[in-house]
């Protein structure tokens, strides 16, 4: 019984939590505090923080606490499954649909014009996290610029073009120079 508790309430995570991980948040908190009282409120918090903290999806990280939790290893496949079954079956039917009739007209026509508003998507988030790095607390001031974010990004960006080194490789090394040199500054004003 328990089994199809876990299942049919991830499900309902699942398949009504449009919008990613923070909007699932009430509803999994609907579930799992309120409904079953499967945890309180404050291990609904914990649950919360280390779903963040662990790779993947909020929702299907919590499916997977919260099933081993209640039920151990068969509970947090049963959740997880709940979870991520509406997703499964609308991916696949997409793909069905795209395979069938990718040589239609239509379909590239629409296709062509996601392209543009993708990239727009893409570019605005890119163009946010650049405002962060380059002004310090993200307010647009030229007193305001961070210069050692600006250098590693404009290093970073030419040894991503030129050298075709592996992003996460980057990454870790521009974050690793950035703590250095930060620290390094804040010794220095002292």
């Amino acid at each position: 019984m328990i089994y199809l508790q876990l299942f049919f309430s991830f499900l309902q995570v699942g398949l009504f939590s449009i919008g990613g991980g923070y909007a699932a948040m009430p509803l999994i908190k609907s579930e799992v505090v309120s409904g079953h009282g499967w945890l309180s409120m404050s291990e609904f918090t914990d649950l919360i923080t280390i779903a963040e903290m662990t790779p993947g999806p909020i929702a299907v990280n919590s499916a997977t606490f919260v099933g081993i939790r209640i039920a151990g290893i068969p509970g947090a496949v049963i959740a997880t499954m709940g979870c991520i079954l509406p997703s499964l079956l609308l991916v696949s039917l997409l793909a069905f649909i795209y395979y069938r009739y990718k040589k239609v007209s239509v379909l590239q026509s629409i296709l062509g014009s996601l392209r543009p508003a993708v990239v727009a998507l893409i570019a605005a988030a890119g163009l946010s996290i650049l405002q962060l790095v380059v002004f310090n607390d993200g307010i647009v001031n030229i007193s305001n610029l961070d210069w050692i974010g600006i250098t590693i990004f404009i290093v970073a960006f030419i040894t991503l073009r030129k050298k075709k080194w592996n992003p996460i490789f980057i990454m870790i090394l521009c974050g690793i120079t950035g703590l250095v040199l930060n620290l390094f500054m804040k010794l220095l004003q002292q």
